[in-house]
């Protein structure tokens, strides 16, 4: 037992060490230059692809890009409890949820028209409406295994960190010359931009009260990601081809971050240990997108095309205009 799990350790380090290189790497980028972390680190990754086929690194990387990705989502539990639901209010909480569910099912909707299928629309709409990166990981490790799964996931990833950054700027010079309230301003940008980290920077670029309450609507939409992944298991698992693989009933994953937060709604998770685990969630997200990028492609990640790019804008658009329309009805 021992010899076996020393040999499976040997197999996976030199992938896993390579992932976690380029992870520190980008955080020394987001710390010393404001580069967005998740991004580079799957641009860093990128040009690393052919140690996706390298026997000795094959393994660990692909180790990276799935389980990691799950342990950091999993952990994402702990900074959320129902005492963040409830100071939002009823209102402001109705169309935070509506928002993503609208942006799904509108996702879902104009797929055809850009020419994907349903599982790339809801493989992007997803990460647009509920957050960002670490959404789109999630729903891309539930999907049915597909030939071009990496691509799809890689390009979404990519994309939606690059209109959130581009959010962060411009979404709070919109809401001044809109001239909204702090609450209206928080709800805008905590139910609008795509990533936690770009939230965070659009609203204490605002205000200090901002930050905190566009945070604290952001993180609601991050407490929507467990049960939309696991009504999209179910459905995805009822829908499988006789024979094929079909995903589990209840990700592993998905239980621990709903079990997470619970523990943290009753007070059970020490700050310590909140705080360790939010450390351990980002460093685990930044090496299984890293390793998200060395299995990608930069020829195939092209083949994509314009189409998917419009998409993804529109599916952001919308939600946008969605967010206003609710803060302007409920006034």
């Amino acid at each position: 037992m021992i010899e076996t799990l020393k040999t499976r350790a040997n197999q996976l380090f030199p992938g896993i060490a390579i992932a976690g290189l380029v992870a520190i790497s980008a955080q020394f980028l987001n710390e010393h230059y404001g580069a967005p972390a998740m991004l580079m680190a799957i641009l860093l990754g990128m040009p690393l692809n052919f140690l996706s086929d390298e026997q000795r690194t094959s393994e660990g990387i692909a180790f990276a890009a799935r389980t990691l990705l799950r342990v950091g989502v999993a952990l994402l539990g702990v900074r959320i409890s129902i005492e963040m639901v409830q100071a939002l209010g009823l209102p402001f909480l109705l169309l935070v949820i509506l928002g993503v569910l609208a942006t799904i099912v509108f996702s879902l909707m104009i797929g055809n028209l850009f020419g994907k299928d349903r599982l790339f629309a809801f493989l992007s709409g997803g990460a647009v409406a509920i957050c960002g990166a670490s959404a789109a990981m999630a729903i891309g490790s539930i999907l049915p295994k597909r030939q071009h799964a990496e691509r799809d996931l890689a390009f979404t990833v990519i994309t939606v960190t690059v209109l959130s950054t581009l959010a962060m700027i411009v979404y709070p010079i919109l809401t001044s010359n809109l001239g909204l309230s702090v609450d209206a301003t928080s709800v805008f940008l905590g139910g609008t931009i795509h990533d936690v980290a770009q939230v965070v920077g659009a609203g204490f670029s605002v205000s200090e009260e901002t930050g905190d309450l566009s945070t604290l609507v952001k993180l609601i939409r991050v407490t929507l990601l467990a049960p939309i992944v696991l009504v999209a298991a179910l459905i995805l698992r009822g829908s499988a081809e006789p024979g094929a693989s079909r995903p589990p009933l209840m990700p592993v994953f998905v239980l621990a971050f709903l079990i997470l937060a619970a523990f943290n709604s009753f007070g059970l998770v020490p700050e310590t240990a909140k705080d360790l685990a939010g450390q351990i969630s980002r460093w685990a997200l930044l090496a299984a997108i890293a390793a998200v990028g060395m299995k990608t492609s930069i020829p195939k990640l092209l083949e994509v095309g314009g189409p998917a790019i419009w998409m993804v804008v529109s599916q952001t658009v919308f939600l946008a205009l969605f967010v206003l329309a609710g803060i302007w009805v409920i006034g």
